[in-house]
């Protein structure tokens, strides 16, 4: 009912003319109609997120805009480059800001400079793997971790139903290895370094350390009611003994973390 009250004219204005501006690309692509369902989804939660930590009305309806443009970068990178592998092509994130703030498009979606610095900002950061920028005022970095939460929720759930080959370029995973680097970046800090994976299965603990990531407690609320890592946990079997034992110890310290933050 609250979210009710909340969608306002402004809302939906930013809906409609984010609506305008996909009829500049191919929405029958299954690439393009993949961003555009996950960025609707984003969008969703990152407003979600700003009315549990009970932000004005303002803040909610700038998070929600935020989450429509956090990856508008990935229609132009499909259009250049047909792939979403930032690291083949370009960083979406700045993309995203090159296309909206070139020739100020922007002001295609919001009429007001008022914000434009914060949705740089928050766009930039969205899709780093670790923030080191230092925020001009408060409002950047509450909006660049919002979205930040936001699109890694989603990710996971894109995760836990995706098609495998698509994902991690391979259906069979199971005599696949993880990396003892990767394995004790995850285990003793809590982090993963990503020009250190080797094998889709570095990529895919890579993918469960987003949970060290994240701003609010909320979040990982949000992320347990849904059973994303337990779904994810149980979508693989492997052959391999040492790979069964370290990928158990990691959905084990996972799930640990998580309960430990919500509690």
């Amino acid at each position: 009912k609250k979210e009710e009250i909340i969608a306002s004219r402004q809302t939906k204005m930013f809906k409609k003319k984010y609506a305008q501006w996909l009829k500049n690309y191919d929405i029958k692509n299954e690439m393009i109609k993949l961003k555009v369902d996950h960025i609707k989804r984003v969008s969703k939660i990152a407003k979600q997120i700003a009315i549990n930590l009970n932000l004005s009305r303002e803040d909610i309806e700038l998070a929600e805009l935020i989450g429509l443009l956090h990856d508008i970068g990935r229609f132009e990178q499909v259009k250049r480059y047909n792939t979403f592998w930032d690291q083949r092509s370009v960083s979406h994130g700045v993309l995203g800001v090159e296309v909206l703030f070139e020739d100020n498009r922007i002001r295609n979606f919001i009429v007001s400079d008022k914000y434009d610095k914060i949705i740089k900002t928050a766009i930039l950061n969205h899709n780093v793997a670790r923030v080191d920028m230092k925020f001009s005022n408060e409002k950047e970095e509450l909006h660049s971790k919002i979205i930040r939460d936001a699109d890694k929720i989603d990710i996971l759930h894109i995760l836990t139903y995706a098609d495998k080959k698509e994902e991690w370029e391979k259906e069979d995973l199971s005599l696949e290895k993880i990396s003892d680097k990767i394995y004790t970046s995850f285990m003793e800090k809590n982090e993963v370094i990503y020009n250190q994976r080797k094998t889709p299965l570095d990529v895919l603990v890579s993918e469960f350390a987003y949970i060290f990531d994240f701003n609010y407690k909320y979040s990982l609320i949000y992320i347990k009611k849904e059973q994303y890592i337990e779904t994810l946990y149980k979508r693989f079997c492997f052959k391999d003994e040492e790979t069964k034992f370290r990928f158990n110890n990691i959905y084990e310290k996972t799930k640990s973390y998580i309960d430990t933050v919500i509690n």
